[in-house]
């Protein structure tokens, strides 16, 4: 898997990093905000941020806001507005800098089931316990007078955590590293930056300009990564990852002659799920959709739906792609994969599930049977059928050229199928039949 690729780079900086680099950079002196300005725009990004995942249902950036809610409020009433050097203000602070990374890890590791209160439930009761647990350990260290002017004294210093928990964030940035490179998804990078942001919002002492700025910042990469899902959701396929038919519309509007278009059809597709199942159907169509994405020759692959994709290459005309769809097609055909599991569809229903449980080990017995016989199935493998089509002059809108890819395609399905196929082809043959016949 590459997991490295400009791709997954892009996804992971943007937007998260570009707005704790913005926020950094504004810390310089550029622009230059008031404490209570800046505690409005941390509560108006944590209110927004509520809002959108609340109507977009998305549980997880609820609770990391609730989370960075909770932890600056808990900052805040503890330090009476000063760095806290030490006291009840010191111990919010390490309280709170060891129980957010790991409240971060725990929702990242979580799947996302909107708001049902089975879900949600725990999570509340979770939070109101840790609340609890640090206003009792604040109480019980009161700060003196004598250390409060310490830290009015010391408003711009920076403060330093202890080193296990140093470690403990260093392991949740990690964690949330590795989650967001296996799924690659806008709400695992949000958790990254935000953390991060955030930490740095400890790093400066949890009160006053700088640490504010960061903290907004922290609930502001939240916020915005529902609409960064959002707008993947709608431009992007959520099982092959590859962009829409939305997205391929809007790639015709750029279009400029010359380019081509090629018509990407998996043979025998319908036969394939019906004999293996849906979820190895979805298999072949994530397999299929990785090699699309790494196209060679200037191509950008889109799932236009069902079996069905479309390359298309900037630029290029029918002659410069052609090598490289062979090239496509040859690695498709190479592609060998086992089924994960068992489709859903061809479990037993009815009355016979549910007597499992009176028959013990022999039901145990089969079922280990049946892994066993899914792990020592032959690898599967699947083809490919081609067609390509460029521009012209006098044929200039993308959508009668993928009309010719679409004719191309079907005449590489009639002609055997696992082929590339050439709109131009078929213009030499009827040209030579014309020819003939004169």
């Amino acid at each position: 898997m590459d997991l490295l690729n400009k791709s997954t780079v892009k996804s992971l900086l943007l937007p998260g990093g570009l707005l704790l680099a913005a926020a950094a950079i504004l810390q310089t002196g550029w622009l230059t905000l008031t404490v209570p300005g800046l505690i409005f725009v941390f509560y108006a990004a944590v209110a927004a941020g509520l809002l959108l995942a609340w109507r977009f249902h998305s549980s997880r950036v609820f609770f990391a806001l609730l989370v960075l809610l909770l932890a600056q409020e808990a900052i805040t009433s503890f330090s009476a507005g000063r760095v806290p050097v030490a006291g009840a203000g010191r111990v919010a602070l390490e309280t709170v800098a060891l129980l957010v990374p790991l409240n971060f890890v725990h929702l990242a590791l979580l799947r996302e089931r909107g708001f049902a209160f089975p879900h949600i439930g725990p999570l509340f009761l979770l939070l109101f316990v840790q609340s609890t647990a640090v206003f009792a350990i604040c109480r019980a260290e009161p700060l003196s007078p004598s250390l409060a002017a310490r830290g009015s004294r010391h408003a711009a210093a920076q403060f330093l955590l202890p080193s296990y928990i140093l470690w403990i964030l260093v392991a949740a940035g990690v964690i949330l590293l590795v989650r967001f490179l296996l799924l690659r998804k806008p709400v695992e990078s949000a958790l990254l930056w935000s953390l991060f942001a955030f930490f740095l919002a400890l790093h400066f002492g949890g009160q006053g300009r700088v640490p504010l700025a960061y903290s907004a910042t922290a609930a502001l990469i939240l916020a915005v990564s529902i609409i960064e899902t959002s707008y993947l959701l709608a431009y992007h396929d959520e099982l092959t990852t590859l962009p829409s038919r939305r997205a391929l519309n809007d790639a015709f509007l750029r279009l400029q002659i010359p380019y081509a278009i090629a018509m990407v059809d998996i043979d025998h597709f319908k036969q394939f799920n019906d004999q293996h199942g849906h979820d190895t159907g979805d298999q072949v169509l994530r397999l299929v959709a990785a090699k699309l994405a790494r196209v060679t020759g200037g191509g950008k692959a889109y799932r236009c739906g069902g079996e069905e994709f479309t390359v298309v290459f900037p630029g290029k005309t029918t002659g410069e792609v052609v090598e490289h769809l062979e090239q496509l097609r040859l690695a498709i055909e190479a592609a060998r994969f086992r089924p994960r599991g068992i489709d859903r569809r061809q479990t037993p229903r009815g009355p016979d599930r549910r007597t499992g449980r009176h028959r013990g080990r022999a039901q145990a017995g089969h079922a280990v049977r049946r892994l066993a016989q899914v792990d020592n199935s032959p690898a599967l493998s699947v083809t490919v059928s081609i067609g390509v089509a460029s521009s012209t002059q006098e044929k200039s809108d993308p959508h009668q050229i993928m009309d010719a890819a679409d004719q191309a395609l079907y005449r590489a399905k009639d002609n055997g199928r696992n082929r590339v196929e050439t709109a131009s082809s078929l213009r030499r043959r009827v040209r030579a039949k014309t020819a003939g016949i004169a």
